[in-house]
């Protein structure tokens, strides 16, 4: 249900469980951060709305949004960032 990609000048993943559903179907775009506070005070900054604060998962932290087209995203870092 998971794969993530590197490379290309970005990385990231794309998820298909359950709770991780982007607003419209398909799957949920994760991107990766060097800083997820940072990250997440210009997702605010941007327009977009926090679905998920900050939360730590096996292998990292991540968090959800809503861009203002509705589009649900995640942003995540490895636990030492």
């Amino acid at each position: 249900t998971y794969v993530s990609f590197s490379g290309a000048g970005i990385d990231g993943g794309f998820d298909s469980t359950g709770e991780a559903k982007p607003t419209h179907d398909g799957a949920l775009v994760i991107l990766y951060s060097d800083d997820l506070e940072q990250t997440l005070q210009h997702v605010q900054n941007a327009g977009g709305n926090i679905a998920k604060e900050i939360y730590e998962f096996p292998g990292g932290r991540r968090f959800y949004f809503t861009d203002p087209n509705t589009n649900r995203l995640a942003v995540w870092a490895h636990n030492n960032a």
